[in-house]
């Protein structure tokens, strides 16, 4: 239990580097102009998220889940490649990625890395972790729960939105004149 502990311990590192790039990047696209979408939105997906590697944790400790070696093994597998794709991804968009939804007006879309075979490849890795993670160590709940409001967040908002942003970011031409510090947001 205390590897998995560790490995719990360790994802939610990686998350707080995360949201260090997104700031930092979130900064800089503000600076070019950058407009944020679906703000409304973001904070479910924080405490979901959060919410998961919490639940991890109390499922294997409080119900006392055991290791299945069978069942582990592939599914640490899964969830290490998870932060390869993710990291892929963050490495590919470079100062445009971000966790919340920024564009910046008159920007093609990118189509290298992963996004030349999928349209949200981070997305694939965020569903695949949030089943993977949890059953590394038999947290099953956690992984059918977080899976289910997950894609419920996805399908309902996240992606809809991301749309909707990618296509006003692309029709855009863009400004001639200095941004302003930060864009007010669309109504969404």
């Amino acid at each position: 239990m205390l590897l998995y502990a560790a490995l719990i311990f360790a994802t939610g590192a990686e998350r707080f580097v995360e949201l260090g790039v997104s700031a930092r990047n979130a900064a800089w696209a503000f600076k070019q102009g950058g407009v944020e979408f679906g703000r409304r939105h973001f904070p479910f997906m924080v405490v979901l998220h959060t919410s998961m590697l919490v639940a991890c944790l109390a499922e294997v400790f409080l119900l006392q889940r055991t290791f299945t070696p069978w069942l582990g093994f592939p599914m640490l597998v899964i969830a290490l490649a998870c932060q390869a794709l993710r990291w892929w991804c963050i490495g590919t968009l470079g100062k445009r990625w971000n966790t919340r939804v920024i564009v910046i007006p008159g920007l093609p879309l990118v189509s290298r890395g992963p996004y030349r075979f999928l349209k949200h490849p981070n997305y694939v890795a965020v569903v695949a972790e949030g089943i993977a993670l949890p059953l590394v160590y038999n947290a099953w709940i956690t992984a059918t729960v977080f899976t289910v409001i997950n894609l419920v967040l996805l399908l309902r908002f996240r992606i809809p939105v991301e749309e909707k942003a990618l296509a006003f970011g692309v029709s855009q031409e863009p400004s001639s004149q200095p941004p302003p510090a930060q864009a007010p947001p669309p109504q969404n």
